[in-house]
């Protein structure tokens, strides 16, 4: 063997020696954590067993015949035309081997579709690019949005373990409870997909989907947007924590608390609305506009020195409200409350050498968007 072979067949060795190397090997389906996803689990090893040994015997058969029916062994073939018994054998058998597959396919396709007697329903919205979990039966309502650094992003740091799957607000659920899902979308189609908890479906703009799940075990499960819905696509992930009843109680009745809180209008000085304003506009400007307010031309245009950033505040306003149709610039009237309109207005209109000077009050926001209603 050559020197070169001698590396590469050492360096080859070293890798696949390493715990690295095998970290990224897991080649079978997730078994997850959750009933439905121990079925479907199930499934799929009792297809991929039947697939086996259906390769087994065919590809045994064939090899058989290579060896022992070659004509250097002075083999000739047989000729014959037609014979029935082996057509009903090659019609019957795949006829047996499809109804195995479809009763136990069916069984779990049956449970999947099950969605009664759930104790709690969480509404999933789908937007450009994050989520939205409204939890019909109690008073929570908020938006689940990237939290990965843009340092990280822009490679100027170093990446976590958990880079672009990580979240500001995850979905809280209780254990031991079954949660039924209705997923829909405010703008193109999306689709939410946790592997542990065997669910993936769709989001769909004027439709509902379902589904549901039964967690067995708390901790942190997840997930990511699973079509391709833009620019944004690989930012809009899933974290699903999973915690006891009584934590998830506890939990709720804080949420209550602290979104009538964030609901109530108070005054803001210039230094708080900046100060907020950054964080809005990091959490959900950035991806589009840059951190620095470059932009991304010709889809996501600059806010430095634009004519909207420096213009009449009325008109910015209410493009930070309403969006703008035809474009990818989302309506935040409902994803943001006044005072972060009122703070990412003011930071927009100041920030990156814009020094605009004015600030818009979360009472005049407010008004605003009473005036629409």
């Amino acid at each position: 063997m050559t020197r070169v072979g001698i590396s590469a067949l050492s360096a080859l060795l070293l890798l696949t020696s390493s715990h690295s190397a095998f970290a990224e090997w897991g080649l079978n389906m997730t078994e997850g954590v959750t009933r439905i996803s121990h079925e479907v689990h199930d499934l799929h090893m009792i297809i991929f067993y039947i697939c086996v040994a259906i390769a087994v015997a065919v590809f045994g058969v064939m090899l058989y015949s290579i060896i022992y029916h070659r004509k250097s062994r002075g083999a000739e073939a047989a000729n014959f035309h037609e014979s029935t018994t082996v057509e009903i054998i090659w019609t019957v058998t795949p006829l047996i081997i499809l109804i195995a597959m479809a009763i136990p396919a069916t069984n779990t396709l049956i449970d999947m579709y099950d969605n009664k007697d759930a104790e709690i329903d969480v509404q999933i919205t789908g937007y450009q690019w994050k989520w939205r979990y409204t939890y019909l039966n109690e008073d929570v309502d908020f938006f689940s949005v990237l939290s990965t650094p843009q340092d990280q992003i822009d490679n100027i740091a170093e990446k976590n373990e958990n880079y672009l799957l990580e979240v500001d607000k995850p979905l809280v659920l209780p254990i031991n409870t079954k949660v039924r899902f209705l997923l829909t979308s405010k703008d193109v189609i999306h689709s939410w997909w946790v592997p542990e908890l065997a669910v993936k479906k769709d989001t769909i703009p004027g439709f509902i989907n379902e589904s549901w799940a039964i967690i067995d075990e708390p901790g942190l499960y997840r997930g990511q947007c699973t079509e391709l819905c833009g620019a944004g696509h690989g930012y809009m992930p899933i974290v699903v924590k999973a915690v006891s009843k009584e934590e998830y109680k506890i939990w709720v009745t804080q949420q209550a608390i602290e979104q009538a809180a964030a609901k109530e209008v108070k005054d803001m000085s210039f230094d708080e609305l900046m100060a907020q304003g950054e964080k809005v506009y990091s959490t959900n400007c950035a991806a589009c506009h840059k951190q620095d307010g470059s932009g991304m031309t010709p889809m996501f245009p600059a806010l430095k020195g634009s004519a909207i950033a420096l213009g009449d505040i009325d008109k910015h306003i209410e493009m930070v409200l309403d969006g703008k149709q035809g474009t990818a610039m989302s309506a935040f009237a409902e994803q943001l409350s006044v005072s972060d309109i009122a703070a990412v207005v003011t930071y927009e209109r100041n920030a990156w050498g814009n020094d605009k000077g004015d600030s818009a009050s979360p009472k005049y926001v407010k008004e605003l968007k009473d005036n629409k209603k």
